[in-house]
């Protein structure tokens, strides 16, 4: 009988593990830790406001055609300092509150009469459409005949803006509702109105939310002409004032105001759909 001697067997390695930050790669000479995005965001304009006050120093761009940014500042300091800029965006302000309250009330209603029911369809969509392609700013001369120069054709004007923008988000918003969660709502018991409370307003909510934003945008617009119509007060009186003494530095500063409003408000909305839209996570880039 043959014995098998099999060769002993090799011993476990047991090497200690490389260290793991011997595996990281090291960072090379060039590689440099990267910008903060805000500060890659300053770049642009920062280097435009540069390029513009070197361009007024060196008389490239005269005064009467732009003023340089420091003139700029200190005009909306003088402006700040003697309470005309804040008393004028408080009466913009106020127009726009005004504007955007009786356009959203109205443009939201009509997109319920026509987004629930096919007869409010019938009877509400063809007119608003019709209405929708004339340009709204022609019809300031039909508001100072109807309403004479006052403050109504303003705050018409801009509720004549933001109806509409809210009709067509809010009314694609109902109608884009998914059918299928239509029907569970109704195999669990839900009536009509229980439906619209629980299935259909819900899902029109991020539609009314960008309608929103864009009746916001829509509304500063309609102010700068609004404000144009015989204003004795607000940012659009400054900017008429500034034009007839050519004082550009006023102008742009109106200019900025304007944007900076419109920014807040933005700001304001998008905070609001973030605190209402919480259930409805989205891409937001990468």
């Amino acid at each position: 009988m043959t014995v098998d001697h099999a060769p002993p067997s090799a011993p476990p390695d047991i090497s200690p593990l490389p260290d793991v930050e011997s595996l990281t790669p090291a960072r090379g000479p060039g590689r440099r830790p990267s910008v903060p995005r805000w500060l890659r965001r300053a770049v642009g304009p920062l280097l435009l406001l540069v390029l513009w006050q070197a361009s007024s120093a060196a008389g490239v761009l005269p005064a009467d055609v732009l003023a340089s940014p420091g003139t700029i500042a200190r005009a909306a300091g003088e402006l700040a300092g003697d309470g005309t800029l804040p008393t004028a965006m408080g009466v913009s302000l106020r127009r726009v509150a005004v504007g955007l309250l009786l356009g959203g009330v109205v443009g939201i209603a009509l997109a319920l009469v026509s987004g629930l029911s096919r007869l409010g369809e019938d009877l509400v969509d063809a007119p608003v459409q019709m209405l929708r392609t004339v340009p709204w700013v022609g019809l300031i001369p039909l508001f100072i005949i109807w309403l004479g120069i006052g403050e109504a054709p303003k705050v018409a004007l801009i509720a004549l803006g933001v109806a509409f923008h809210l009709y067509l988000n809010v009314y694609a918003g109902i109608r884009g509702v998914d059918a299928q969660l239509v029907e569970a709502g109704e195999s669990l018991g839900l009536g009509r109105w229980g439906l619209v409370r629980h299935v259909v307003l819900p899902g029109a909510l991020p539609g009314a939310m960008t309608g929103l934003r864009y009746s916001l945008a829509t509304a500063w617009l309609a102010l700068v002409f609004g404000e144009s119509i015989n204003a004795d007060a607000g940012i659009g009186f400054l900017m008429n004032q500034a034009r007839e003494f050519f004082r550009t530095d006023v102008i742009v500063v109106c200019l900025v105001v304007y944007a900076f409003l419109g920014l807040l408000a933005d700001a304001v909305v998008r905070t609001l759909e973030r605190l209402l839209l919480q259930w409805r996570p989205t891409f937001t880039g990468q």
